[in-house]
């Protein structure tokens, strides 16, 4: 079954702990965004993970360089999956699957970026990564015409374990289930709502019928 992964786009460790509070019960994978990590610090990693044992831990390095060092020091606070970027040198990306083999954890690539995801997820693969995230970032969301039915595309057709991300909501996560994703990861979907809580069992449901 897919899994549910929220991503938490906030910026201080006490946000961060009050959102994943409320919506621990209905997601799979608690994700640490990239500016919360930078805000506040690998801390926060130690911090989710204390106050959720039974919860993978995603850290979102988005890491372009120094795998190994990066991803190690991210396993050693706590992360479960560390993110590397799809753009990244294949010696970077093999240098945080190193890391995560010491760990006994796992790595995923962020094709955020990339133009041929399709060819690029399929070189990644070989790696060792446990999937590559289909990720189309805010940016690329804001822009007009933009369709997370190009992520699904590209997941199918690279026939490479895949998460997508970007644009992954209630009246969409249907779609991403059914484009074989391992993961679907909501964002502003669950941490914008008015009840963070009510929006994450929400989506949940909608990946079990």
């Amino acid at each position: 079954m897919t899994k549910l992964q929220v991503a938490v786009d906030l910026l201080t460790t006490a946000d961060a702990l009050a959102l994943t509070n409320k919506v621990a019960p209905y997601v799979d994978i608690i994700e640490l965004g990239t500016p919360l990590i930078k805000s506040a610090g690998l801390a926060v990693i130690s911090a989710v993970k204390a106050a959720h044992p039974d919860k993978e831990v995603f850290a979102d390095l988005k890491t372009a360089d120094a795998g190994f060092l990066e991803a190690d020091l991210a396993f050693a606070a706590g992360a479960d999956l560390v993110t590397v970027l799809g753009a990244a040198g294949d010696a970077t990306i093999k240098g945080a699957v190193e890391a995560g083999a010491r760990h006994g954890k796992k790595v995923v690539a962020d094709l955020i970026g990339v133009s041929d995801r399709v060819e690029r997820a399929r070189e990644i693969a070989k790696l060792g990564v446990a999937f590559v995230e289909i990720h189309a970032g805010l940016d690329e969301q804001a822009q007009p015409g933009y369709s997370i039915q190009a992520l699904l595309d590209d997941g199918k057709a690279a026939g490479v374990p895949f998460s997508i991300a970007g644009g992954v909501k209630l009246d969409t996560i249907a779609a991403v289930r059914d484009a074989g994703a391992e993961v679907a990861v909501a964002g502003g979907a669950i941490y914008s709502a008015a009840d963070p809580a009510a929006a994450a069992k929400a989506l949940k449901q909608a990946l079990a019928k």
